[in-house]
């Protein structure tokens, strides 16, 4: 399917210096206002980008959306989130990744 040779290939390339970001369109309001498979994952290290977060946890389950909180400037301010489509691969994830060591430091 060309939608998802699209994400595979372009998804976090540069565009104008900035990463895009390309995700399945997401209709239901509801899915993301529960917060259900949404988690947030702290100390991670400032050179994790949003690709190698997307990268380290996608294979837990389908990710709706993945995120590096930055600030002003662009930087990394050391935490992030990722929305799964089901709470199954959020609890998966967490079960996994908790305490594992990220680029010498423990998330």
């Amino acid at each position: 399917m060309i939608a998802e040779r699209a994400l595979e290939s372009l998804n976090y390339s540069l565009i104008k210096g900035r990463a895009c970001r390309i995700m399945w369109s997401q209709r239901d309001p509801a899915l993301r206002k529960t917060g259900n498979g949404n988690i947030f994952i702290k100390n991670l290290d400032p050179t994790i980008d949003n690709k190698a977060l997307h990268d380290t946890f996608s294979a837990f389950g389908n990710i709706l959306s993945c995120k590096i909180a930055q600030d002003e400037e662009g930087k990394s301010k050391g935490y992030g989130f990722v929305h799964y489509e089901t709470e199954e691969a959020a609890d998966n994830a967490i079960k996994h990744v908790n305490g594992m060591l990220l680029n010498d430091r423990k998330v």
